[in-house]
């Protein structure tokens, strides 16, 4: 099922093509008419007439979080303020926020995409979308929920929050789909199974729309297993202008329109190009966003391009789960080490629940990592012999994905933090 065939489909030379048209053209706007991006080119020496193919691209300089806080808060804007018709602010960043403007055609354009990402996962007329992202400054819930009424759904605008009363509506109005976080979807399964709901037999929910996080597959298996809906992976940020791409049925790697975003990947620390299938650092080139333009912004996400036509049918590039961000990487005595590194590992023990919490300290001149992680009720004992059994397992493990030795703390069913909204597993205290 397709939203715009012709487009979707289109051949991968033909795509190129449209491609190049489109970066001809905002390289040449932008030069002109923006002095940021004027001054970024002209101290890179390179001009739109250097542009001469889509592989030129490499030419241009990079964009960085950086750039947007330095230029705080509308100096990086292209489009006249009376032509902005809605404002957005990063979470959770230091000193100042991100913020990004959109004009009408950025709005329709966002709706546009999740349109064809709905569809390419079967939401469409008939359904009931639940959004339970959050609503206002962060992006995802007003981005759901309009790419949601677009296909023809009804949307119940949930947001976070009043799980009880969530569980509740999902029930009372047959709500068919939800979009949030996945740590909110498991904590309203916890939730459910507290009340006496069976996800499976007391609600229609079949499709959940997963991101806003790292997650993974062990991940997406325990809820598919566990909660009995399909699990989708959702991909965007704020800058680009939120959530705009997912996986298709297939499961296998997000779909990025071709006609409206270049990808590249690159290496973290060279900023050299590197091949499809080798993971580095993503790379965006939006290419008709009118309000803020963004060429080859480094997100700092961990992935890799999957080259080979996906059995959708859909031709534009599709880029594997994001396994990490080189930013936020946790150096333990010189081993790199991401969080969802613990989680592929901890999802795949069965006396696991899949809550955890990770802890950093230094003492004297050395890092050490602690791994608290929650037992399900049937797991949980009182025999020492057992629970101690289980902490060897559990630190072998860790050891064997990370290549590093941690610390295990095994917690009782029901005791770690819950999150409503983006979950924070990881509590460096390195830093305080």
């Amino acid at each position: 099922m397709y939203w715009n065939q012709s487009i979707e489909c289109m051949p991968a030379g033909e795509l190129k093509k449209l491609q190049y048209k489109s970066l001809k053209s905002l390289v040449n706007n932008l030069y002109s008419f923006n002095a940021f991006y004027h001054a970024k080119m002209k101290d890179a020496n390179v001009h739109p007439d250097d542009i001469t193919s889509l592989d030129d691209i490499t030419k241009l300089p990079f964009m960085n979080k950086s750039d947007l806080r330095d230029n705080y808060p509308t100096k990086m804007f292209t489009a006249p303020r009376k032509d902005v018709v809605r404002y957005h602010v990063s979470s959770g960043t230091t000193g100042k926020p991100t913020l990004v403007g959109y004009t009408k055609n950025d709005i329709d354009l966002w709706t546009e995409s999740l349109a064809r990402a709905l569809t390419s996962i079967g939401i469409g007329d008939g359904d009931i979308m639940q959004v339970s992202y959050g609503y206002g400054l962060f992006t995802g819930g007003l981005g759901l929920h309009y790419g949601a009424e677009k296909v023809g759904a009804t949307v119940l605008p949930a947001s976070t929050g009043s799980t009880e009363r969530q569980l509740e509506l999902m029930m009372d109005l047959d709500v068919t789909a939800i979009a949030c976080t996945p740590s909110y979807l498991v904590h309203m399964g916890d939730v459910a199974k507290k009340m006496g709901i069976d996800l499976r037999k007391d609600t229609k929910l079949r499709k959940a729309v997963l991101g806003a996080e790292p997650w993974s597959d062990n991940m997406r298996r325990h809820i598919e297993n566990e909660l009995g809906v399909q699990a989708y992976d959702i991909y965007g940020t704020s800058e680009l202008s939120g959530p705009m791409f997912t996986e298709c049925e297939e499961k296998n790697g997000i779909h990025i329109w071709g006609d409206t975003a270049i990808v590249e990947i690159i290496d973290p620390e060279t900023g050299e190009s590197l091949e499809p299938g080798q993971e580095g650092e993503l790379v965006m080139t939006v290419l008709k966003k009118e309000a803020m333009p963004m060429i080859r912004y480094r997100i700092k996400d961990l992935t890799s391009v999957i080259d080979e036509e996906c059995a959708c049918g859909r031709t534009s590039p599709r880029i594997r789960r994001i396994t990490g961000r080189s930013d936020d990487m946790l150096i333990i005595r010189g081993i790199n080490v991401f969080p969802s590194q613990v989680e592929h590992t901890l999802m795949q023990i069965p006396e696991l629940c899949g809550q955890y919490m990770i802890h950093v300290d230094r003492i004297g001149a050395l890092d050490y990592m602690t791994v608290q992680v929650e037992m399900r009720p049937e797991a949980f004992s009182d025999k020492v012999d057992d629970m101690l059994k289980l902490k060897k397992h559990i630190s072998s493990e860790l050891k064997r994905y990370l290549n590093i030795a941690v610390e295990v703390e095994l917690a009782a069913p029901n005791s770690l933090p819950r999150f409503e909204g983006k979950a924070k597993r990881v509590a460096d205290r390195r830093k305080m």
